[in-house]
């Protein structure tokens, strides 16, 4: 079973669902490696305005993905184009009436994904947009492709992250999964906890994203207690690829 972690650092980090058997948390991203300049132009670090710190990606000029469960707040501040998180080359700050918050969020599991409106933002070579998958592969469950998923975060020291932590891992069947949780919703996905690589507090919201034609297929929003015991959640985009077009008008066939 999986459970609502909230997670106090220096600032407080989005909210996870976790495994009960909660340890220490290290790392935003457990065993991952430091980020090289431009690596993930589409990653955006978001501050919400009751101290409650996580992460996102652009999906277009005036779009943002990230978790619903980050979007309970009344404004946020999105950090673009830099590794070092807020430090963005750019910064706007976004108010609730540009949140989108999926209907089927706190209704059932597996609907844990969001949208923020944004002011407009050219893009760079360190500023640019993630694709999604199309609406063929809207039966895709992509087991077995290997994926990075990247953040910034708190650490035990209770300090932020100050530079952007990647992982390689690999999705799993929801089966697999479901033997760590006990259920795992058909929206949802996961990735091996191969090497002990994690995502953990904070990280909500950032994207999973393929390696071969970079697409991204998840969104971060469930770990294991300790952030190293079990595989990491997402909600798995392609299932909500309606509901995004809907909103934002962002679609790829």
């Amino acid at each position: 079973m999986k459970f609502v972690l909230l997670v106090l650092f220096v600032a407080t980090a989005c909210a996870h669902r976790r495994h009960p058997n909660r340890t220490a948390l290290e790392h935003i991203i457990v065993n991952g490696y430091n980020a090289y300049e431009g690596k993930a132009p589409y990653a955006v670090g978001l501050r919400m305005n009751n101290g409650a710190v996580g992460g996102g990606s652009i999906i277009g000029n005036t779009w943002v993905l990230t978790a619903a469960h980050c979007l309970t707040t009344d404004s946020v501040t999105i950090h673009y184009g830099s590794n070092r998180a807020w430090n963005g080359q750019i910064q706007h700050t976004v108010g609730k009436d540009n949140f989108f918050r999926h209907p089927g969020f706190g209704n059932s599991a597996g609907h844990d994904i969001g949208l923020i409106r944004t002011p407009h933002v050219g893009f760079t070579n360190l500023i640019n947009k993630i694709s999604l998958p199309k609406f063929s592969q809207q039966g895709e469950r992509f087991e077995n492709w290997w994926c990075v998923a990247c953040g910034w975060g708190g650490m035990a020291s209770g300090n932020l992250a100050n530079w952007l932590q990647c992982m390689d891992v690999q999705i799993i069947s929801n089966n697999e999964c479901a033997r760590s949780y006990g259920s795992v919703a058909s929206t949802d996905m996961c990735t091996r906890a191969t090497d002990g690589k994690s995502v953990c507090g904070g990280d909500s919201g950032g994207a999973l994203v393929t390696h071969d034609n970079p697409i991204q297929v998840g969104v971060i929003v469930f770990a294991s207690g300790g952030c190293k015991s079990g595989p990491s959640g997402y909600t798995r985009v392609t299932d909500h690829l309606d509901w995004i077009r809907e909103k934002s008008g962002i679609a790829y066939y």
